[in-house]
């Protein structure tokens, strides 16, 4: 799937697999100040104002857990397994151990988890919020998540990955497996902070049922030692739809290999993947493929990217169609900012500076959508103070 870059090539024996137990915390305002910081960072409401529920791990440790809405669970997976003693049919389903020696370190050496579920027919108002962090120097983190929404559901997760300021290196490595069922609707957004020496493997496998919805928002603004996830989406059932976002910085050491699969298996499917990358130093590979196997399939990718500062932007679009009758199409574009652009905003009374910092801004500022209003005006913050650091 990946090509074999020296950037991505960990060895997962230089990591710590246990680390010692964290106390459970009844209250978020109990956490401490200099987690919460980083938690906050993540998109991680302390005062959990409008979210139902929250699931917070620190490094094997389940901190804090619970839901706040009838027909949501929200718990570790190892209690989840204890509980539902069918959820052996739904773990490993879409993903095998085998797949790499990621998959297989996080089937030998498991560190909880969350189980997110809606059931059948439950509308979440608000969001769950969850966070997986990683406190221990030189751990490997390695979780396995499962997300269900059942049928006629709807549910909204957001999810921050971070780490303690002090650490110089860390692995964190994520299985996901998401089931989206007949009518369901999951909004599911992640935002990574991670740390300029910290390893990040996920791998995620989604498949949505007739007339599902998944919308995946994903948001990496800060240094990174290397990120490799490439999640792939089956939409299985007749109108199943696919909308997959991602916003990628990277500074000057960050190796971010990115991108997203969706196979349209079912008559009336839709997907559309959006990219925004920009290179300030480091190097991003995004990657898109649509897959179209039937007929009456609509299909698009757009990748864009901006090189600052030196650095590598590579965009790589695929469009696969099996049979007559497919739509799918791609829009991809590399370079730098255009001159032109620059000076008509210096003719408006911007210094350069200043004229080049909107357009980054701007080309950052990607409409997501299913973001509360909250989260949204401090990514905007954030957003911000990124093109500032890159300039």
């Amino acid at each position: 799937m990946f090509k074999r870059n020296k950037a991505l090539d960990i060895n997962v024996e230089n990591y710590k697999v246990d680390a010692k137990d964290h106390a459970y915390v009844e209250k978020l305002s109990q956490i401490e100040s200099t987690d919460a910081r980083q938690l906050l960072d993540v998109g991680v409401d302390i005062d959990e104002n409008a979210r139902i529920g929250t699931y917070i791990q620190k490094d094997k440790s389940v901190i804090h857990c619970k839901t706040m809405q009838d027909g949501v669970e929200v718990m570790g997976i190892s209690q989840a397994r204890e509980k539902h003693g069918w959820l052996s049919d739904y773990m490993w389903k879409n993903i095998s151990p085998d797949t790499d020696k990621f998959t297989l370190q996080a089937k030998e050496n498991p560190h909880e988890g969350y189980f997110i579920r809606a059931l059948a027919g439950v509308k979440t108002k608000h969001p769950v919020q969850s966070c997986l962090y990683i406190a221990k120097e030189g751990f490997s983190q390695n979780v396995h998540n499962i997300v269900i929404a059942e049928e006629d559901s709807e549910l909204h997760i957001i999810t921050g990955c971070a780490t303690a300021p002090h650490l110089t290196s860390g692995l964190h490595v994520g299985i996901s497996e998401f089931y989206i069922k007949r009518g369901a609707r999951l909004t599911f957004t992640m935002i990574h902070d991670w740390g300029e020496k910290i390893n990040v493997r996920p791998r995620t496998v989604i498949r949505v049922d007739e007339g599902g919805t998944i919308i995946s928002n994903y948001i990496s603004l800060r240094p990174v030692g290397s990120l490799q996830m490439f999640p792939t989406t089956y939409l299985n059932g007749k109108g199943a739809v696919a909308r997959f976002n991602s916003i990628l910085v990277a500074g000057r050491g960050s190796f971010l290999d990115v991108g997203s699969r969706i196979v349209l298996n079912a008559p009336d499917t839709r997907a559309e993947i959006i990219s925004r990358g920009i290179s300030s130093g480091g190097s991003i590979i995004a990657r898109g493929d649509l897959v179209g196997k039937v007929a009456g399939i609509k299909a698009h990718l757009e990748c864009k990217g901006l090189i600052l500062n030196d650095g590598l932007m590579q965009a790589i679009p695929e469009l696969t169609g099996y049979v007559p009758g497919v739509e799918m199409s791609h829009e991809a574009a590399v370079g730098k900012i255009d001159q032109q652009e620059i000076e008509y905003l210096m003719a408006r009374g911007l210094d350069e500076e200043e004229a080049i910092s909107t357009i980054v801004r701007g080309f950052l500022n990607v409409d997501i959508e299913g973001l509360p209003a909250g989260l949204k005006e401090k990514l905007d913050r954030t957003v911000s103070e990124t093109q500032k650091d890159m300039m």
